[in-house]
């Protein structure tokens, strides 16, 4: 539940001095101080996303090349990868599409929910349940920026505005095992370009489960690093050109160096610290009642309050929805935003509890999961460190749980309580999930296969209700 902040009193600035109209030198330098500043920080707001795909490929393509390295988690993910906000449950693997003038081939294996997203991170194209191929597997030819040449029949086409994207896919466990997921990706999912279809080259597949990968953007000052990393080899017309513009205001130019002097690294320093204040703010106290599932009675937000995976709203970009997906999460497409009933995920993000105080590693909460929860596949919580958004550390080497567990306990009514905490509350340590005394946390209640209940909300979640 929201708090009431007090309203906004402005401080005294420094006196601007202007004779009829005209600033003197100092106060010229102290409104480009202040301009330089105030871009600075919207850049940083309106490019995480940016950063964050920089280091996707990064975390990637450092265990082998591109196009023909793929990442699987075999025996799951958990919390020695530092990724956004992953699940505990779904069978994580990915590459990195790299092309040149040529369309490249990707052959997809079936019942996985894949995404491909560009070097911008903007959407391109949907494989498996939510995709063309409807679950079956398939070829899909993704075209490259600017071509023109011959398009041939037999695959699954999609057009990419950038060189560089993102291949990323979840399999399912079966009956609680992943292998047979990572058997079939490894079987069927290649990449390569169009002129070596005959000839495909051999996939170099590589289990990275336990083994310590970080895909996770800098929220310091060496975030204009990254995004530079991305605006230099990228053509621009896939970018929006105002976020070109504001980058450009603040030195960061295609084919130019990014070269800050004193006065400005100085500055963007310090714009740094305030969006990463503010982009946390965002993600944990959203002011607008359009994030919260059920405004006014309940913590429980999405970064998606438009339902459009482009943030859009009545024809406007919510800024601030952007922002705080992009802070928290991975992985862009219209099936985590469009209702589809038995088909596709649902989340729900908490950082405080019905209270509206921090999530306390050193306290126990407790969730109640009322009758019936509205998952046709399955549902699950998985908890993650307030500072890196990645799982949390703990004892146990999966963060989280869900309605497959051995052992979960289930109330007479049907019902769940799902307990956090430090220690297991006696004879609930089926239905606990370990956390940190002195660290902060939050969490996602994810449902795959949402059903009817869920979005008319004649279902929904308990409040996070501290125990002890």
């Amino acid at each position: 539940m929201r708090e009431n902040i007090p309203a906004f009193e402005p401080l005294n600035p420094e006196p601007l001095n202007l004779f009829d109209g005209v600033p003197d030198k100092e106060t010229a330098q102290k409104v480009y101080d202040n301009l330089d500043f105030q871009r600075a920080v919207q850049a940083y707001l309106n490019s995480i996303q940016i950063a964050s795909m920089y280091e996707m490929r990064k975390g990637i393509i450092e265990f082998g090349p591109a196009n023909t390295t793929a990442l699987l988690f075999e025996t799951l993910m958990d919390s020695k990868a530092l990724w956004l906000t992953p699940n505990t449950t779904s069978v994580y693997m990915t590459s990195w599409l790299e092309m040149k003038d040529e369309p490249m081939v990707i052959e997809t294996p079936p019942n996985v929910l894949g995404i491909i997203d560009d070097h911008w991170f903007n959407y391109v194209a949907d494989f498996g349940n939510a995709g063309p191929d409807k679950g079956k597997g398939g070829k899909f030819l993704i075209l490259p920026p600017g071509y023109k040449g011959e398009v041939p029949e037999g695959y699954y086409v999609a057009r990419t505005n950038t060189y560089g994207n993102l291949v990323i896919w979840r399999g399912f466990q079966e009956n609680g095992d992943p292998a047979p997921a990572v058997k079939t990706t490894k079987k069927l999912f290649r990449i390569y370009p169009l002129s070596q279809k005959d000839n495909p080259p051999k996939m170099n597949f590589i289990n990275v489960s336990g083994v310590f990968n970080n895909t996770i953007q800098r929220t310091d000052y060496g975030i204009f690093e990254e995004i530079n990393e991305v605006v230099q080899p990228e053509p621009s017309a896939g970018q929006n050109p105002e976020i070109l513009g504001l980058l450009a205001s603040i030195g960061i130019k295609k084919g130019q160096p990014f070269e800050s002097d004193a006065r400005m690294k100085k500055i963007m320093e310090e714009a740094a610290d305030v969006g990463a204040a503010t982009v946390r703010t965002l993600a944990v106290r959203p002011r607008d009642d359009m994030f919260y599932f059920y405004p006014g009675q309940s913590v429980w937000s999405t970064p998606f309050p438009g339902g459009s995976h482009e943030f859009l709203d009545n024809g406007y970009i919510v800024l601030d929805a952007r922002s705080y997906f992009h802070f928290y999460a991975t992985g862009i497409t219209p099936a985590m935003t469009a209702k589809m009933v038995g088909k596709g995920s649902q989340y729900a993000v908490a950082y405080i509890d019905s209270k509206g105080n921090p999530l306390d590693g050193s306290k126990t909460y407790k969730v109640h999961l009322p009758p019936k929860v509205p998952a046709k596949d399955f549902w699950s919580f998985t908890l993650y460190d307030n500072q890196t958004r990645a799982m949390l550390q703990t004892d146990q080497q999966l963060p989280g749980l869900d309605n497959n567990k051995k052992g979960l306990q289930q109330n007479a009514d049907g019902s769940f309580d799902i307990y956090f905490g430090p220690k297991a509350p006696k004879g609930k340590e089926n239905n606990w999930i370990q956390t940190v005394p002195g660290k902060g946390w939050n969490m996602l209640f994810h449902l795959y296969g949402p059903l009817q209940p869920w979005f008319d909300k004649t279902w929904r979640p308990g409040e996070i209700e501290l125990v002890e």
